[in-house]
């Protein structure tokens, strides 16, 4: 009797490791397979969340993530809507903020009940990149051209936070030992602002890498870590002060040293190579979970990553093995969920 329990509770221990972490969800979609680029929700009311993607891909949720409902735009074309990319958004107290291309901003000040155009000066140095909710009609704008500006009036009007663009930097400082600078092509596949206001962006070739911090005057240009094209960058745990992560050409994942604060002023910013069997395919993103050693990689071929040791190695998650998508963006929220986006219209929940 003895050993038939002792089976049985090692068949449950088996079955309980061997459960999927991720889950698919189950989506609406107006269109067929859409590329999801981002999920939020608002801070205040966590139960509101929203989904933005091509072709007009707009979701939103009233009961934390269990269904979703499609949504549009009362001020934008139906036939028009679907020519949109919705990239980014963010929120707080209900007031919301969406970009796409072509270059478009939406703002909401109900929750997403409504939304307004807002518009946006021919004159703008790039295409709108990012966006952050700064509390009652404030907010902050960067645009692939490396150029910031901040509202507090609702968009009604922008002021400049840095001085030049990244192409001027770089002319300016063409002799600074950075390598790639000279091949600029004059915009960022990739920028990203952590929860101090600090930036990190890459060079759409991959080459190099550039950071800017409040009261700096201009972006910082960075050798990348190793002579492979940079993937991906991001911040661990939200914060330049906890340091960076980056990923490079064949699935490589570097961090750098645990506890040692990140020198801006430094060209050459010191990585460690984390261990990852990645087969080649390249990672899209990383995510560090806050007051945890967890992480989790995502990237093509729905490959699926995680650490518990913060990332210094990795083991592989087999549970979008035979979904056909690349895995884009993976985000974490205060209730726990941790949601992965894809292409094909492949959203992905954590279970447990």
């Amino acid at each position: 009797e003895f050993r038939r329990v002792l089976f049985r509770s090692t068949q449950a221990a088996q079955a309980a490791a061997k459960k999927p972490v991720w889950s698919k969800v189950e989506l609406p979609l107006a269109t067929e397979s859409p590329i999801l680029f981002d999920i939020e929700f608002d801070p205040e009311n966590p139960k509101n969340g929203w989904i933005v993607g091509n072709r007009g891909t707009f979701l939103q949720t009233a009961d934390a993530g269990k269904s979703w409902t499609p949504k549009s735009f009362a001020n934008l074309d139906p036939d028009e809507e679907i020519n949109y990319r919705f990239t980014k958004m963010s929120f707080m107290d209900g007031e919301g903020w969406i970009i796409g291309k072509p270059a478009i901003l939406l703002h909401t000040r109900d929750s997403g009940a409504s939304w307004e155009r807002v518009p946006l000066s021919p004159k703008l140095p790039g295409d709108p990149y990012n966006v952050v909710a700064l509390g009652p009609g404030k907010a902050e704008m960067s645009t692939s051209a490396g150029a910031i500006y901040t509202t507090d009036n609702s968009g009604r009007n922008w002021k400049a936070q840095v001085r030049e663009t990244i192409d001027a930097t770089l002319n300016r400082v063409s002799s600074s030992g950075v390598q790639g600078a000279s091949y600029f092509s004059g915009s960022i596949n990739d920028i990203q602002r952590d929860a101090d206001g600090s930036y990190l962006a890459v060079s759409s070739r991959g080459n190099f890498y550039l950071t800017y911090k409040p009261g700096d005057e201009f972006w910082i240009p960075h050798n990348r870590e190793s002579s492979r094209r940079i993937t991906s960058m991001g911040f661990v745990k939200d914060r330049l002060a906890d340091g960076l992560w980056m990923s490079t050409a064949g699935g490589e994942i570097s961090k750098t040293t645990s506890g040692q604060p990140v020198d801006t002023q430094l060209i050459d910013i010191p990585f460690d190579r984390c261990q990852i069997k990645s087969g080649g395919y390249g990672i899209l993103d990383v995510l560090f979970l806050k007051d945890s050693n967890k992480a989790w990689a995502v990237g093509g071929g729905g490959t699926i990553f995680g650490s518990t040791d913060g990332g210094r190695s990795w083991q592989k998650d087999k549970s979008a093995d035979d979904l056909p998508t690349n895995l884009y963006k993976i985000k974490s929220f205060s209730n726990g969920r941790v949601y992965i986006l894809g292409s094909n219209g492949v959203l992905l929940s954590n279970t447990a």
